[in-house]
This record gives C-alpha cells, sequence and structure tokens, in this order.
C-alpha cells in the first residue's frame, strides 16, 4: 500500500471519529440542554453555570492532556476520549435534579477537551508540511457534525413532543450515545508509536509550560486564536439579539448563522494549504482583520442582505486565521512538545470563547451594540499586528 494511499485512509479515519464526536457532544446540549434543565426546574442561573462548565473542562485540561499525549502516547488517551463519549449522554437518563447536570456536562467536555489537541498533534506529525490542508479538512468534518446535531435534535424533541414525561429528551440523548459507539469502535483501531516514557511528573508539566511560555511563535498563535474567538463568542452570543431588536425575522437570523458554518466548512481545507504553501503569520492576521472587520460593520447596518453577505465574510475571516493559527503552533513547537502545545493553544482559546461574551456583554450593556461590536475590531487589529511583528 502506497503512502498516500495509507495517508487518505489516516484523514478519512479520524474525520469520521471527528464528525460523529462533535455530533454526539452537540446534539447532548443544542437545543436539548436548556429545555431538559428548565423541565428539571432549572433556573436562569443554573441554566448558566450548567452551560459554562463544559468550556471550563477544556481550559483546564486541554494542556495536561497534550503534555500527557506527548509522554504516554495517542492512542491511551483517544481511547478516555472514546469511553467518555459513550457513557456520558448515558448520565443524562439517570438523574431527576438539575443539579446534577453540572458534574455531568463537566465530564462530556473533557471528552472534546482531550479529542482536539490529541488529534491536532496526530495529524500534524502524520502530515508533516500539508499538516494545515489536513487539519482544514478534519474540522470541516467536525463542523458537519456541529451543524448536523441541533437539526437532528430539534427534529427529536419534536417527533415525541407528545410522548410523556422527559422522553423527549432522553431519546435525544440516546441519540448522542448511538452516534458515540462508531467514536470508540474506531478509536480501539488507532495505533501510534509516539510515547515512550511510563508516568509523567510534576515537573514536565512546569518544564513543558516554560517551554510554550518563552516560545514567541506560540505567544502569538494563542494571542491570535483568543481573540479570535472571543470574537466568534460575541457574535454567536450578541448578533441574534441585535438581529431581534432591529426586526429580522427568527427564520432569516438562523440563514445569517448557517452561511458562516457552511463558508468555514467549505473553506478551510483551502485555507489550509494556503497556510502549508504560504507565510501563516500573514494569513493570521489577514483572518483577524476580516473578522474584526466585518463583525464591527454589522453594528451598522440594519439590511439582511448586507449582514448576510457580512456573515459570510466573517465565516471567511474565521477560516482564514484559525487553521494557520494551527499550522503556525505546530511549526514553531518543539518536537517532543507537540501535543502540549496545541492543547495549551486550545486551552486559551477556550477562555477566549468564554470571555467574550461576558467582556462585550458588559460594553454592550453600557455603550451599545456598535461599541462592543467595535471593540471586537480593536482588539482584532491591535492582534493582527503583535503577530505581524513576531519574529
Amino acid at each position: 500500500m502506497s503512502e498516500d494511499t495509507i495517508q487518505k485512509k489516516f484523514i478519512i479515519y479520524f474525520c469520521i471519529i471527528g464528525c460523529f464526536a462533535i455530533f454526539s457532544t452537540t446534539i447532548s446540549k443544542n437545543p436539548v440542554l436548556p429545555l431538559y434543565a428548565a423541565s428539571l426546574g432549572a433556573n436562569d442561573a443554573y441554566l448558566g453555570l450548567i452551560a459554562a462548565v463544559s468550556p471550563l473542562a477544556g481550559i483546564l485540561f486541554s494542556f495536561p492532556v497534550g503534555l500527557i499525549s506527548d509522554r504516554l502516547g495517542r492512542r491511551k488517551l483517544l481511547i478516555v476520549s472514546g469511553c467518555i463519549f459513550l457513557i456520558a449522554p448515558l448520565l443524562y437518563l439517570l438523574i431527576t435534579d438539575p443539579v446534577f447536570l453540572i458534574p455531568i456536562r463537566f465530564f462530556h467536555g473533557l471528552a472534546t477537551a482531550i479529542l482536539g489537541p490529541v488529534v491536532g498533534a496526530a495529524i500534524a506529525e502524520k502530515f508533516g508540511n500539508r499538516k494545515g490542508v489536513m487539519m482544514g479538512t478534519y474540522s470541516s468534518a467536525t463542523l458537519v457534525g456541529r451543524t448536523a446535531a441541533p437539526l437532528i435534535g430539534g427534529t427529536i424533541i419534536t417527533l415525541f413532543a407528545l410522548a410523556p414525561g422527559f422522553t423527549a429528551y432522553h431519546m435525544v440523548y440516546l441519540a448522542a450515545f448511538c452516534a458515540a459507539v462508531p467514536v470508540f469502535i474506531l478509536i480501539l483501531f488507532f495505533r501510534d508509536t509516539h510515547g515512550s516514557v511510563q508516568k509523567v511528573t510534576v515537573a514536565d508539566f512546569t518544564n513543558s509550560l516554560k517551554t510554550f511560555l518563552s516560545n514567541k511563535g506560540l505567544r502569538a498563535a494563542s494571542t491570535a486564536e483568543m481573540i479570535t474567538y472571543f470574537c466568534f463568542g460575541t457574535f454567536e452570543t450578541f448578533l441574534p439579539v441585535y438581529l431581534l431588536l432591529i426586526g429580522v425575522p427568527a427564520w432569516q437570523t438562523g440563514v445569517i448563522f448557517a452561511v458562516q458554518v457552511v463558508v468555514i466548512a467549505l473553506t478551510k481545507p483551502f485555507f489550509g494549504r494556503r497556510a502549508d504553501t504560504g507565510n501563516p503569520q500573514k494569513q493570521i492576521a489577514a483572518g483577524m482583520l476580516i473578522t474584526g472587520i466585518s463583525l464591527g460593520i454589522m453594528g451598522l447596518t440594519i439590511n439582511f442582505w448586507i449582514l448576510l453577505v457580512l456573515s459570510s465574510i466573517f465565516g471567511i475571516g474565521m477560516s482564514l486565521s484559525t487553521v494557520a493559527t494551527n499550522v503556525y503552533a505546530a511549526n514553531t513547537a518543539e518536537k517532543n512538545e507537540l501535543g502540549a502545545s496545541l492543547g495549551a493553544l486550545s486551552s486559551i482559546m477556550d477562555i477566549g470563547h468564554t470571555s467574550g461574551p461576558l467582556v462585550s456583554g458588559i460594553v454592550i450593556t453600557l455603550a451599545g451594540y456598535q461599541i462592543g461590536f467595535g471593540l471586537c475590531l480593536a482588539l482584532s487589529v491591535l492582534t493582527s499586528v503583535f503577530v505581524l511583528i513576531t519574529r
């Protein structure tokens, strides 16, 4: 079997895992989670806490997971992730008090906190100077699962709307479990030769963190990733409210968001190839400028068609910057610190994604949507300059 055929099978294998895994975790939260929590008696405070704990798992564990995979091997961590994907959906079926959704969501969040950096490191190792296009292809596959999940979840809830008790919600979590079965089975077939030590010490974590922080390229990449997802968190949280305020119908809001997801899914492999062959720093800066400018202009218009175009441009900017950030980080990371570096990048990304709605929400409350979206533009411009001057 030729090396090209082996590589094609490798990326298809991970694309299938990523698609089903992200489908499983997404259908478990969108749109079912707030509805299920409310039916169990959760108030708004509980709903906010339940929503926050899943990204918290990524913030806390992506870096340690990446480091452990560097030392002990990718397969061990992927098996742990597969087990969580398989077990977590069944736990939702057992609860009668919404407070238990908090630890379950945290536990479920561990699955994606492990999967992302470990798969990213495996792809970067396997494909060398083609890692950008392959990372983009994998990311597009996960977006397919992320897009299909709420559509299928909403359909299941509708079909079982008249069923007694929590049946409609339980059927969604059974669907999440079914989607996790092929993830777990396929992971068992993964074989790697990475990892030669038998244990990980505190000194390993300390040294790896020092290495990450001392690397100028990784600092620039992580800052870019954080601000990009700061903008994305603001976009997905407050644009729907803005659209409601200016009188955009709900179905048009759905179209505006759907086109952004489609654009990202279609363009990531192409922009990944560009990052492989070109200058990823320039690509990151260009993507961030496009993201910031398009979001900034959104607060200045009420026209649906202009907003639709701006959403598409926003998706292009996200696609440009995020795939190049991973390539840049992988290129500048120490060879034996690839998993740790991508894990730290993922943790910082989650910090940006989580803090974006919080900070922008305060600004929007005090000064309005134009200033809130303008903040994202200003941060994007400053970060793009920082990335370009990093040497």
